[in-house]
């Protein structure tokens, strides 16, 4: 059974003469009846009654009608789906995203990214960024929010989208914590706290001590941005943190500006040579944001 022969029953169904249904099928009038006949054969039961005035329905053309009509449209669904999956329209997409991007980025982009393919479903997971690199390259992510550069070598390919500052993170009864900016080795006998070494924030903030003229003191070390803000607050160190962290600053912790810009990026990862239209769509929307 075809899904041809299908159209052509409900067709005729509809029309009831043989004739009428040829012309809105633009087919001529012999090969229909040839198919409702071949149709009639392999269920083993007729369709129609024949008559001079056109044809009506069987009693099994009648309990099949709406069966045949509801697989139709269940096939027009299946093409529909089809194409909207090859578009990147609809499907499974995997995000990985570093925890910082949850202070604006990634809020503006699921809104984004949501409003524009709504028949998609989006499945987020927080990760460091070489975590991320080596998902994607292992095809257990399909696209990535990542602290860039990435310190290992993974077969991924990134783009930046969302250049930013670091800022001293002080707690409130620091001397520098109502300055407008603070020189960064003003802070070098200040404990530090910084994210695990496995964070690219951890590099960062090591290579902008060192060029500052000094090593820090590090007190704590912790895997989440927002553990290191609590931390700050409870007066243990001091950190250094991306500006596009201040909305989500607790209370007890101010964000100072560096005399001496230090550049943060973050970029748009997907894996080399076998991003999904998924993934490829998700990647438009954060390159167009910044």
């Amino acid at each position: 059974m075809e899904l041809r022969q299908l159209r052509y029953f409900v067709m005729l169904a509809e029309t009831g003469n043989f004739h009428r249904a040829a012309e809105r099928l633009n087919m001529s009038q012999p090969p229909l009846t040839v198919a409702i006949r071949k149709l009639e054969e392999e269920l083993g039961a007729a369709l129609f009654v024949r008559s001079a005035r056109g044809v009506s329905l069987t009693a099994a053309g009648r309990a099949s009608l709406d069966m045949a009509r509801a697989t139709l449209a269940q096939a027009d669904r299946f093409r529909e789906a089809a194409r909207e999956g090859a578009a990147g329209e609809r499907g499974r997409l995997r995000v990985g995203f570093v925890g910082s991007a949850t202070f604006e980025l990634l809020p503006r982009l699921i809104a984004e990214y949501r409003r524009r393919y709504p028949a998609v479903e989006l499945v987020l997971e927080e990760a460091t960024s070489a975590e991320i690199a080596r998902k994607l390259a292992a095809a257990e992510l399909d696209v990535g929010l990542v602290r860039l550069p990435l310190l290992q070598i993974a077969a991924v390919d990134t783009q930046v989208i969302d250049p930013d500052e670091l800022h001293a993170a002080l707690p409130e009864g620091s001397p520098f914590a109502g300055a407008d900016s603070v020189a960064l080795g003003d802070l070098a006998q200040q404990p530090f706290i910084l994210q695990s070494r496995i964070s690219v924030l951890h590099s960062i903030t090591l290579t902008a001590c060192q060029k500052a003229g000094f090593m820090p003191i590090v007190a704590q070390e912790a895997a989440q941005l927002s553990a290191v803000l609590a931390l700050v607050r409870s007066g243990l160190g001091v950190a250094l943190v991306p500006s596009r962290a201040a909305g989500s600053v607790p209370q007890g912790v101010r964000l100072v500006r560096l005399a001496t810009k230090v550049p943060v990026l973050t970029g748009v990862a997907l894996p080399r040579d076998a991003a999904s239209p998924l993934a490829k769509n998700f990647a438009a929307i954060a390159s167009d944001s910044h």
